[in-house]
């Protein structure tokens, strides 16, 4: 079988808290762990979007509305939607299952 998700896919999360959110796999474990003996991948994602800021917004809220909240996870393959787009930055230095 074809392995098609790699690490620095982006992916659309389809379970879970959250649902419909993108993220990007930064390592997969096809064959599975003791842990968890089924494939799954670490995934990076967005949890918050920034929002739409006016131009009436003072500065303190244009701040706080540009706010970017991530999550890092541990999915299963059957709850990830790979899509056709992928990243150019290499997240295996910056993130690992230790900060889990």
């Amino acid at each position: 079988m074809v392995k098609f998700l790699k690490p620095n896919k982006v992916v659309v999360l389809l379970q879970g808290r959250f649902a419909g959110r993108k993220a990007v796999i930064v390592r997969s474990f096809g064959d599975g762990t003791r842990d968890r003996p089924y494939g799954h991948c670490l995934i990076v994602g967005i949890a918050k979007y920034p929002k739409k800021v006016i131009r009436k917004d003072s500065a303190k809220k244009t701040a706080k509305k540009s706010r970017v909240k991530a999550f890092i996870k541990l999915v299963n393959y059957n709850h990830i939607m790979p899509t056709r787009y992928t990243l150019d930055v290499d997240l295996k230095d910056i993130v690992s299952t230790d900060v889990l």
